[in-house]
């Protein structure tokens, strides 16, 4: 079975140095041992006769005797027969010879050097060199295909699949490993189950379902949850990314679908899991020249091959995706993707569970308490809660700690919510006073109305974030739900920090600015999707798009309409403004004494905050 590839060629150019090393070794070898041992002489015997004739006719250039016989060249212009360059005749008959060879000024030589014959040039200067090296091009060709291949080169693996493939127990994950996802982990359940056994199910006629689409914000765990249900089930487990898919010639991603396919059916049963697969399962629109592009080729491959397989034969395809908006209808039809499992931020429940198993891979103090962090990290995915035990550790090592502290975690909260501490801050005292009330208004509003989250922490230290400081409210439990009253308090709390510096120094900042576009976000929210408004009503003006990508809103209304809608936006933020002036006014003293004391501390605890404010 074929498994990952842990050990790939870091130096490719090397090779190719090394390869060519043996080509220029094999061509010095047979110039050196070969090719002269092929260069036959090209002589033509002749009789004494013609040669005397040679003598006569003052053609002979030079003489050459060895034990057979006499060996002569002719001088240069003489026609000589083609490729002919020396001539051999029979030993000498008389001495007489000598003198009649010397008055023709003949030259006599130890040895005659001849050249090969064209034909003998031809055959070993360039037919034998040419089929060496189309022998040695085909053998290296190979090799580094095969080499390249390995390493993902794209140009050498046109047409082939690089998913990963996960042998029965590579993939190291269980649903064990998964925490804060229980409805996911069962629906997915049911498919382990049918991979351990698969005659329960046929004996009542139910098939597999093909696929099953893991739908949820990043961070979530939804790669995770496919590990684990190869882990559980202990088959092949295939993984590839939807990019990988996308080539720069058409028709390749095409190939590559059909090569996992290939490779999927013959390892079953077994499980594929395409990553991001909107890459390449976005809804059709016609685009592509002639509505024929490499993505929709890709995308029609897709659809043919899941059509294509038998389910009976234990191949599921998970796929992944936080766009479910933008998939392709086709590719969410039953017989497809079967299954839609949404894998949603954790719940309370669930954010301490994700701690829990985080956790366990560092040093704890007996004293850590998840809960109180998992209250303090609403809204967090399972990524940023992993982050979070992390960088709490990183900050134990840094403070020369053996053990991480509850301290640890929660700094490691706000380094996640706001950023690192900025040492190097500068900010001057008067802004430091500015800030120090800006976040006293913030917690003072809060305290001061029914059902609002308790204030957790109050700073003035400046963040990498770029907030100079913040106030943390942390609700007791989970809250699901949120009435209009609570809405109204949350925009009058964020309100509360440039009422503050309105109503202590008769001027305003640019400090309140994140707080102006969280109080217009709930105010615009009221009354476009959420019927809080009086001359609205409940009529939906406004959409959501990517809701797991930020959630961008785009309004669904007349240009009238959205004027109104503008006025009414204002209106409640205004009138929440004017209640938070009026509880700071009502509370000047404790307002003043609180934040002096910020400042002069620079961060308070929740308890500190309401033992000033409930004091006498």
């Amino acid at each position: 079975m074929g498994v990952k590839n842990t050990n790939p060629d870091k130096n490719p150019r090397k090779s190719f140095f090394y390869y060519y090393g043996i080509v220029l070794l094999v061509v010095f070898l047979l110039n050196t041992f070969l090719v002269p041992s092929m260069m036959g002489r090209s002589v033509k015997e002749v009789s004494y006769d013609q040669f005397l004739h040679f003598v006569e006719a003052n053609q002979v250039d030079m003489v050459y005797q060895d034990e057979e016989g006499l060996m002569f060249t002719v001088k240069e212009g003489v026609e000589k027969e083609w490729g002919v360059t020396a001539y051999k005749t029979g030993l000498w008959p008389d001495a007489s010879l000598t003198d009649r060879l010397l008055a023709a000024g003949v030259t006599f030589s130890q040895e005659i050097v001849t050249q090969p014959s064209l034909l003998s040039t031809i055959f070993v200067q360039w037919i034998i060199p040419i089929v060496l090296f189309i022998a040695i091009g085909q053998i290296l060709g190979r090799t580094l295909q095969k080499k390249m291949g390995s390493m993902g080169n794209p140009a050498m693996t046109f047409g082939k699949s690089n998913a990963k493939i996960y042998a029965e127990t590579e993939t190291g994950k269980t649903f064990g490993d998964v925490a804060g996802q229980e409805e996911a982990k069962e629906a997915l359940q049911e498919i382990v189950d049918f991979l351990h056994n698969p005659q329960k199910y046929a004996e009542i006629g139910a098939t597999l379902p093909k696929g099953a689409l893991l739908v949820g914000p990043p961070g979530t765990g939804k790669t995770l949850l496919a590990k684990a249900v190869a882990g559980e089930a202990h088959v092949p487990f295939f993984s590839i990314s939807g990019s990988e898919f996308v080539e720069m010639f058409v028709g390749m991603g095409a190939a590559k679908v059909r090569d996992l396919f290939k490779q999927a059916n013959e390892k079953a049963p077994c499980i594929v899991f395409i990553d991001e697969i909107d890459t390449i399962g976005k809804k059709r629109d016609g685009g592509g020249i002639g509505g024929n592009d490499e993505r929709e080729q890709t995308l029609n491959q897709l659809l043919t091959e899941m059509d294509g397989f038998d389910g009976k034969k234990g191949v599921v395809i998970l796929a992944a995706t936080n766009r479910p908006e933008s998939l392709d209808q086709a590719l969410l039809r039953p017989g497809r993707f079967d299954r839609r499992i949404p894998v949603e931020l954790p719940d309370l429940k669930g954010r301490e569970a994700i701690l829990k198993v985080h956790g366990k891979e560092v040093k704890l103090e007996d004293s850590v308490d998840f809960n109180s962090v998992a209250r303090a990290t609403s809204g967090a995915s399972g990524a940023e809660l992993a982050n979070i035990v992390n960088e709490a550790a990183l900050r134990a090592v840094r403070m020369g700690r053996h053990l991480v502290t509850q301290s640890d975690l929660e700094e490691s909260v706000e380094v996640v919510i706001a950023g690192y501490q900025r040492k190097d801050a500068s900010v001057s005292q008067k802004e430091k006073r500015i800030v120090a009330y800006h976040e006293i208004g913030h917690a003072l509003v809060a305290a001061c109305q029914s059902n609002s989250a308790p204030v957790h922490k109050i700073t003035i230290i400046p963040r990498t974030s770029g907030a100079l400081g913040y106030t943390m409210q942390v609700e007791a439990g989970e809250r699901f739900l949120m009435s209009k009253e609570e809405a109204l308090n949350k925009i009058a709390t964020f309100t509360g920090g440039r009422a503050a510096e309105e109503f202590m120094f008769q001027s305003i900042t640019t400090g309140a600015s994140n707080d102006i576009e969280q109080a217009t976000k709930i105010a615009r929210a009221m009354v476009t999707r959420y019927g809080m408004s009086d001359q609205f009503g409940m009529v939906a003006l406004e959409t959501v798009n990517n809701q797991y990508l930020g959630g961008d809103t785009s309004m669904v209304c007349a240009p009238e309409t959205a004027k109104a809608v503008d006025d009414e936006v204002i209106a409640i933020v205004k009138e929440q403004y004017q209640k938070a002036l009026g509880i700071l006014k009502s509370h000047a003293a404790k307002l003043n004494e609180l934040s002096e004391y910020l400042l002069e501390r620079e961060t308070i605890t929740g308890e500190e905050f309401m033992e000033i404010l409930e004091r006498e």
